[in-house]
This record gives structure tokens, C-alpha cells and sequence, in this order.
């Protein structure tokens, strides 16, 4: 397990690097690592890992070779859980490991590694947290957290894959919609939103 390939995996800023270890027919470890760390934390310690796994040591967003995200934009603890997934998709994985250090688990900003368990506990079958607290919510809280933050998640990653083209509307359907979709709005004060919130091309 001691040579390894380079991954690329695009996103839409740019691309989320990632180092990987053994067959990819191999059961699928995803290794995240600590706070201005990068997928080199696990360069020591994969070769002493069992063989017969496909080890993928990722780089965070904004840490080692993968893209920074665009300048102004924060670096929430979400972003990374969403990063995750959206790694996970791009593999194919349906079911892996997730072996986290750091901020990989516990330390500032956040609990990467359990919060993804947390909120897609479908999608691992065992968690390897190194150095780690884990992930705490009170009780009370569990059940709001998980639906509000796995519908942000699921909504951002169906919109960046649907690749679909603008719809056209006429200046009457657009107005109708968007008076359906915000039923405090007069049509009045629709089409005075329209006239900026809009662009006119040939179709409509």
C-alpha cells in the first residue's frame, strides 16, 4: 500500500484533490483529515492499514491540492459535510468507511466525520474517529438538525447535477409564477420585480 494515485474530482469551483491506496475493487475508505492538514496526514499510517481496502485520503476545500473556494466565501463546517458527499457521489460509493482526524472528527471547525454519519447513516458502516470527542446534540435538537441540514445538503447537490437550461416563460407565465410561488406579492408589485429580476431572451 505504499504507491498511491492522484485524484481529481470536479466541483463547481474547481476540483477536490485526493490521494488513493489499493485496488478500487477494494472496500471503500474515505480518510479525512485535520484542520490545515491535508490528505498526506495519512501517508504513514495506510500502509500499516489492512490490505484489501481502497483507501481515499482527500484534501479538503482550501487545503492541500484541492481548489480554494471563491474569494468572500466562508468555510462553514456544512460546506466540508456537503464536500463529503458530493466526493462520495463522484466515486459511486453507496457504502464505505470514514476514517476522520481533527477536524476530520471533533477539533474547530466542526465534527465532519460523525455529523455525515449523522445525517447519512445509510451510507457507512463504520466510523474510525482519531483523537476524537465525537459528535454531541442535544436531544431535543436531533431531529430538526438532521431534516434541515440533509435537505440543504441533497437539494444543493440535485441542482448541481441537473444541468438543465433556464426555462423560458412568457412576461404574463412569468409573472403568474412568481406571484404563486410568493403569495404576499400584489401583481403589482411582481411585475415591478420582474422588470429587474428577469432577462428577455428570443424564446421568452
Amino acid at each position: 500500500l505504499g504507491m498511491f494515485s492522484e485524484l481529481k474530482i470536479r466541483v463547481p469551483w474547481g476540483h477536490v484533490a485526493a490521494k488513493a491506496w489499493g485496488h478500487s475493487e477494494g472496500h471503500p475508505v474515505l480518510c479525512l483529515h485535520g484542520w490545515l492538514d491535508n490528505a498526506n496526514t495519512f501517508d504513514k499510517l495506510i500502509p500499516l492499514l489492512p490490505r484489501g481496502c481502497y483507501y481515499v485520503a482527500m484534501d479538503f476545500s482550501g487545503h492541500g491540492l484541492s481548489s480554494h473556494r471563491p474569494a468572500g466565501c466562508p468555510y462553514h463546517f456544512l460546506d466540508y459535510v456537503t464536500d463529503v458527499r458530493r466526493v462520495a457521489a463522484a466515486l459511486q460509493w453507496r457504502r464505505f468507511t470514514l476514517m476522520g482526524h481533527s477536524m476530520g472528527n471533533f477539533s474547530f471547525p466542526c465534527f465532519i466525520s460523525p455529523q455525515f454519519c449523522f445525517l447519512y447513516p445509510e451510507m457507512v458502516d463504520k466510523l474510525i474517529l482519531l483523537e476524537s470527542l465525537g459528535f454531541l446534540l442535544a436531544p431535543e435538537d436531533t431531529e430538526a438538525w438532521l431534516k434541515s441540514k440533509r435537505r440543504v445538503i441533497d437539494r444543493l447537490l440535485s441542482l448541481e447535477t441537473e444541468h438543465q437550461t433556464p426555462k423560458a416563460r412568457s412576461p404574463e407565465a412569468a409573472l403568474q409564477r412568481l406571484l404563486e410561488a410568493n403569495s404576499h406579492l400584489t401583481a403589482e408589485g411582481g411585475a415591478i420585480l420582474l422588470q429587474r429580476g428577469a432577462t428577455e431572451t428570443p424564446t421568452g
